[in-house]
């Protein structure tokens, strides 16, 4: 053995010997208990970076952890292959995105194994991959069979940097998610999945699952937007169709003075007067589209509008209400179309100032006896009140007036109570290129006609030249593009969008399963054992996007009979990022640290415990190059506490905790046990691997001192063989190699990670004296040491007798003596 620590010496050595032995594969055991562990697998951008290395290192603890405890562990790694940065990189090395994806896989796989990640490799795949997409195309066809997947028209989020559609989950702030640039409103066909007709379902299980933290369940909720309200007609002053407007504040229905209206709601073209309100309104709707939605809806957009010529009724007061095209209204929420309420409603109050048009009062706070006059409102009144000025509903409050007003619009059919969701559809077209086509035709005889199962999957063809402004090439791909009608064999066209990379994502997790399954999309029986995920790990940023995809197609391949579970993940880690000089690691800010450089001059396992020793997981972590090196530092010294006493450690069995020991040796006994039960917790129920780590550190400080104080005799040789062999077994979920060498030295023939998790003993954890506090009058006076189970009566007399406590109690007289066993005693006099 090496008297120094040299991890290049043997990291490579143990993930040879680990892929040799296929020590990592595992198979559905119904004898077993299952686990399946999963990170949110990586797309193949070239590198993996040190988020990464933080993510997957927490999962590999435990994952180890677990086989040691007994567990049957599924732990398996794939590459989220599709999508537009393989294709923007190929286009700008003048490459093609399927070499330039699958060499990035070949590398970043040797990295993560550099790393020594105990995936079962044997189940690796890439969503580019025929074999996997073609089953998500059979998914595409079963959902549109069930009219879940439709083609509608749609003013859609374009990003024209990336010349694509995003669905509103992949626009942030106004902008793409991808590559940060502005979002235009653009009307298009697009194909979407019907997301919408499990809102209930995804909602109420946001309620269902305690593994998940509450932060990103908020953000789902949030997402949904679940709103209980009315809906209200408006007739049209000129007849014909009313405006359907959707409100949860039906209370202030006599209070609305106008109409505003979306730039892209369908009304908006038939209802001007003129051509000169047209040309005005165009231009305006023109310009309202180009805005960024977020800043429509900003509470700082300066609020601007157009009249149409055009007027509704208020069904209430009978009064007309100009329609206005209004700059602040999107067709995203409700339906396009606000009533406006400017007394009580901000952005409707600041219009209406801007364009003259009337401000009633229906609504006061409770607790006022007068009405402020319309003229002298610096703000609207949002809150819940008393109806004033209403009619009948006068003096009613806001919620008893918001059941009574809408129970009499149903009367007269011109409105219902309704509920309203924030969640869309979801958009899965992509007109990029490096995506799964989308398996439909079109016929001018017989319209949209689905590729038949018989005929998948539809191959995205490789021998297309990229264009360099990021247009899809497959609308010009003729021998794609052509093809013939399934149903009268006259010629036809495909399809050439392809589908969301979310899409992929949202199912890869059942895949894993059986990732070798080949008469369909999924193995049942396979999957009913390995699934739901046990434990899912990945970042905050996939709280709306990835995450409430995923649950939504789970409930459609629960229906399709696919699976029988309700909920793809029962717990949910969510990791902090990684931070250096102050902000995320990014190239763009230039503060990336490279995993390879870091495990080129420390070795894989000081890269593993510096991610795990610097913060808990659930935090951001700040990297630290001195906190690299501690932790190397720290690897050295258990390799020495090894080294320098490896003939005297092998020369005896471990201690089974039979016998008398010294004390020196009992308290080196009892710290290894009291370490074996504050990692196993720590990994267990909490995830604090720092905490666990820095109770192993306690415990080769107390080898240190052992040896030091009491040399290698006989019996110190068997504890000290103990606390050593807890030391390897503790931390070899978190550094396996140099616990792979180290359990080898000691002279064991089998594999550490094959070795159960070590226990801890309560009766090791019992200590034979206990500290006691003694309170003089509630104060404390003194402390005394006494035997461990010490009986009142002589915790009472130790504690009168105590010489401290005498003097405190010179000649008064002893009232009273409490008693609280092993922690206290007061005396009252």
């Amino acid at each position: 053995m090496d008297a120094k620590y040299f991890p290049k010496n043997i990291e490579k050595k143990w993930q040879d010997h680990w892929h040799r032995e296929r020590l990592f594969e595992t198979r559905a055991d119904p004898a077993l208990k299952k686990f399946y562990l999963l990170e949110m697998f990586p797309y193949p951008s070239g590198r993996i970076h040190m988020g990464h290395v933080r993510n997957y290192t927490i999962g590999d603890v435990v994952a180890r952890f677990l086989r040691m405890q007994g567990y049957n562990v599924l732990h398996p790694m794939g590459w989220d292959a599709f999508g537009m940065p393989a294709e923007n990189a190929a286009i700008k090395a003048k490459t093609h995105p399927a070499k330039w994806t699958y060499d990035n896989i070949d590398y970043m796989r040797g990295q993560l194994q550099k790393l020594g990640f105990s995936y079962d490799w044997s189940r690796e795949f890439a969503t580019c991959d025929v074999s996997y997409y073609r089953w998500e195309q059979l998914f595409f066809l079963k959902m549109y069979e069930r009219g879940l997947a439709y083609k509608g028209s749609a003013y859609v989020n374009w990003c024209g940097t990336c010349q694509t559609v995003l669905a509103n989950e992949q626009v942030e702030g106004g902008a793409c998610w991808r590559c940060d640039q502005p979002v235009v409103q653009k009307e298009m066909e697009q194909w979407f999945f019907k997301i919408t007709a499990y809102v209930e379902e995804l909602l109420d299980y946001t309620f269902k699952l305690p593994g998940w933290p509450e932060r990103v369940l908020a953000m789902q909720q949030n997402w949904i937007g679940k709103s209980l309200g009315s809906e209200i007609i408006f007739p049209m002053e000129s007849g014909g169709a009313g405006i359907k407007v959707f409100t949860t504040r039906a209370d202030t229905l006599f209070g609305a003075t106008f109409m505003s209206l979306a730039p892209e709601h369908p009304l908006v073209a038939e209802i001007c007067r003129t051509a000169v309100q047209r040309d005005a309104i165009e231009a305006f709707v023109e310009r309202a589209k180009q805005a960024q939605r977020s800043d429509r809806t900003a509470d700082l957009l300066e609020k601007e509008g157009v009249f149409t010529g055009s007027y509704c009724i208020n069904p209430m007061t009978q009064e007309k209400m100009p329609i206005y095209v209004a700059n602040f209204v999107v067709m995203e929420y409700g339906t396009g179309a606000v009533m406006a309420v400017p007394a009580h409603d901000q952005r409707d109050f600041e219009f209406a100032r801007k364009y003259g048009l009337p401000i009633k009062v229906v609504i006061k706070p409770e607790d006022l006896t007068g009405i402020p006059p319309a003229e002298s409102l610096t703000e609207a009144y949002e809150e819940d009140g008393v109806l004033v000025d209403s009619g009948t509903f006068s003096g009613m409050t806001s919620a008893r007036a918001r059941e009574a007003i809408t129970a009499a619009l149903a009367g007269r059919e011109q409105g219902r109570q309704t509920v309203q969701y924030r969640l869309r559809d979801w958009g899965i077209s992509r007109q990029r290129y490096w995506g799964a086509p989308i398996p439909i035709i079109y016929c001018d005889q017989c319209g949209t006609v689905p590729v038949p199962e018989a005929d998948l999957p539809v191959v995205l063809p490789t021998d297309v030249a990229m264009l360099p402004n990021g247009a899809s090439p497959l609308p010009v791909c003729e021998a794609f593009n052509r093809t013939v009608c399934p149903q009268c064999a006259g010629p036809a066209r495909r399809e050439t969008d392809t589908m969301d990379t979310f899409v992929e994502s949202s199912w890869y997790f059942a895949r894993f399963a059986c990732a070798d399954y080949t008469a369909g999309p999924l193995d049942k029986e396979r999957v009913d054992y390995w699934l739901p995920v046990d434990q899912y790990i990945g970042g905050i940023e996939h709280a709306v996007l990835h995450l409430l995809y995923s649950r939504f197609f789970v409930k459609v391949l629960r229906d399709m009979g696919y699976v029988d579970m309700d909920e793809p993940f029962l717990n949910l880690l969510t990791q902090g990022m990684v931070i250096k000089d102050g902000a995320k690691m990014s190239k763009s800010k230039g503060n990336v640290v490279d995993p390879d450089e870091m495990i080129e001059a420390y070795g894989a396992d000081t890269v593993r415990l510096f991610c795990l020793f610097a913060s808990p997981p659930e935090r951001d972590l700040d990297w630290s190059e001195q906190g690299v090196e501690g932790s190397f530092r720290f690897l050295a010294r258990v390799w020495r506490m090894v080294a320098e006493n490896l003939d005297h450690l092998r020369a005896a069995p471990a201690y089974a905790g039979n016998g008398d020991l010294p004390a020196d040796l009992l308290e080196l006994h009892r710290k290894t046990h009291q370490t074996i039960k504050k990692v196993t917790e720590d990994i267990r129920d909490r995830f604090h691997f720092n905490t666990a780590i820095a109770a192993v550190m306690e415990l080769v400080n107390q080898i240190y001192q052992t040896l030091e104080n009491n040399g290698k005799s006989g019996e110190s040789r068997r504890v000290l063989r103990k606390a050593v062999e807890t030391v390897i077994l503790c931390i070899s979920p978190m550094v396996p190699h140099i616990a792979e060498e180290l359990w080898r030295c000691l002279g064991h023939q089998e594999s550490v990670m094959k070795m159960p998790w070590p226990a801890w003993s309560e009766q090791a954890l019992k200590t034979e004296e206990t500290l006691i506090v003694v309170q003089v009058n509630g104060k404390l006076r003194s402390r005394i040491t006494v035997p461990s189970g010490a009986t009142e009566e002589a915790l009472r007399r130790a504690a009168v007798d105590d010489g401290k406590i005498q003097d405190f109690i010179g000649g008064k007289k002893v009232k009273k003596v409490v008693v609280v066993p092993n922690k206290l005693v007061n005396i009252v006099v």
